[in-house]
């Protein structure tokens, strides 16, 4: 089975460098460091702890166990992982030169081993599920021990993976411990061949959201320059596709409350342009967050295009519109906007974390729409009822604050690790 795999990696390989050049040709972003893919890069001085985070919401995710391993090891290099650029800048806003970024290779056994040979992990963690067989048996091979921190597996995605358990009950054998989110996703990974004694529940990490005492002032003092008495609404994260049925949402929307404001944030840099062109199309009148201009009256989009002020702009806003839910990629991190109170909507499609979806609607704390005019009529009952507002926005605090310590007993499974005699 492992024969098979590397045979189809191999060929799978130079179609996603291709796909990443690609991309390259449209995101800048993309084309820095593509040494990194194959496993290339400065070798470290001294052995490291290796966190990998895919991409944004993983990386904001993995901040508060960055910043305890790094109070607690400062003589260990914290090497920090991501697949995409816009994670890297994340981490990068977040930690700056306190850690060392690297993109992750491919799961290459050569790549790998490079990857191995210039960070010397003497612990990984790796945030959710990434199951990559040739970095997995790298660990096992090296005796580095492997966390899967705030674990989970799906039951749409636990079928999948026991078509392949001969591969990997060998990958999961390595002495892997797992942290999983909830007992039903520890009870899938012991289905698909991981150890009873190494599998235990610890939380979801998100939960530990830091939030920054800074940004409910900034949020507050934006608002007060730019949208005084203005009814706001953030759609944060937004994909292609949605841009086009949230403008349309906040026209309808104007026709009853004509000085309400959109603050509107695309997910990835590369489409401010284009979302930036469909406002002009659209007749919108509209003002560029990079531009620095005062939101005057006649404003009725503020088009969030730079990075890492999404949280300022939900302290300022009314209501939050998580995006990523009115197209199928599967919605972004409701507990950004619950940490600071605001009610929430949403789309159909939040199944990136089912659980925590289920928990802050049960709540009360998230509403679903489904279209256009379903947003518009969500957000007018919302503006014009600011106890129905209060009471989504304490709901949602309070989801987030009951299932907060994950970090704690994360720890208590590292620690150990990294003190064993090596």
């Amino acid at each position: 089975m492992r024969l098979l795999y590397n045979l189809l990696i191999r060929i799978a390989a130079p179609i996603a460098f291709g796909m990443h050049l690609w991309r390259g040709v449209r995101d800048p972003a993309y084309r820095g460091r593509l040494g990194e893919r194959f496993g290339f890069g400065a070798p470290l001085e001294s052995p490291s702890i290796w966190v990998h985070a895919v991409s944004v919401g993983e990386v904001q995710a993995a901040a508060p166990l960055v910043r305890a391993l790094l109070a607690k090891h400062p003589g260990l290099p914290l090497v920090l992982t991501t697949v995409t650029p816009t994670g890297a800048a994340r981490a990068q806003a977040l930690f700056g030169s306190t850690v060392v970024h690297r993109y992750v290779p491919y799961d290459l056994p050569g790549a790998v081993g490079r990857f191995f040979d210039r960070v010397r992990p003497q612990l990984a963690v790796i945030l959710e599920t990434e199951l990559w067989p040739n970095l997995y048996a790298e660990c096992g091979e090296r005796g580095v021990p492997l966390v899967l921190a705030s674990a989970r597996v799906s039951p749409r995605s636990v079928r999948r993976y026991r078509r392949l358990v001969p591969l990997f009950k060998a990958t999961l054998a390595h002495g892997i411990v797992i942290g999983a989110q909830s007992e039903a996703d520890a009870e899938r990974f012991r289905s698909i061949g991981a150890s009873p004694d190494r599998t235990h529940v610890t939380g979801n990490i998100k939960f530990d959201f830091e939030l920054r005492s800074e940004v409910q002032g900034q949020g507050q003092q934006w608002r007060q320059a730019n949208a005084a008495g203005r009814p706001v609404w953030v759609a944060g994260s937004t994909h292609e596709g949605e841009e086009e049925v949230i403008i349309e949402a906040h026209q309808r929307l104007r026709e009853r409350c004509p000085d309400a404001l959109l603050v509107l944030v695309p997910r990835h840099p590369n489409r401010f342009e284009s979302v930036r062109a469909l406002l002009e199309r659209r007749g919108v009148e509209h003002v560029l967050r990079s531009a620095g201009k005062r939101v005057g009256p006649p404003t009725a989009v503020v088009l969030g295009d730079t990075m890492g002020e999404l949280m300022m702009f939900y302290a300022a806003a009314d209501v939050a519109f998580v995006a990523g839910s009115l197209v199928p990629i599967g919605g972004h991190n409701l507990l950004e906007p619950a940490s600071l109170g605001v009610p929430i909507l949403v789309g159909p499609h939040n199944f990136n974390a089912e659980d925590i979806y289920q928990m802050m609607r049960t709540a009360g704390a998230v509403r679903g729409v489904q279209d256009a005019r379903s947003l518009a009529d969500a957000l007018q009952e919302l503006f014009a009822d600011p106890a129905l507002r209060q009471h989504m926005g304490d709901c949602g605090r309070a989801v987030l604050d009951a299932n907060r310590g994950a970090l704690g007993s994360l720890l208590a499974l590292v620690e150990p690790l990294l003190e064993r005699p090596r």
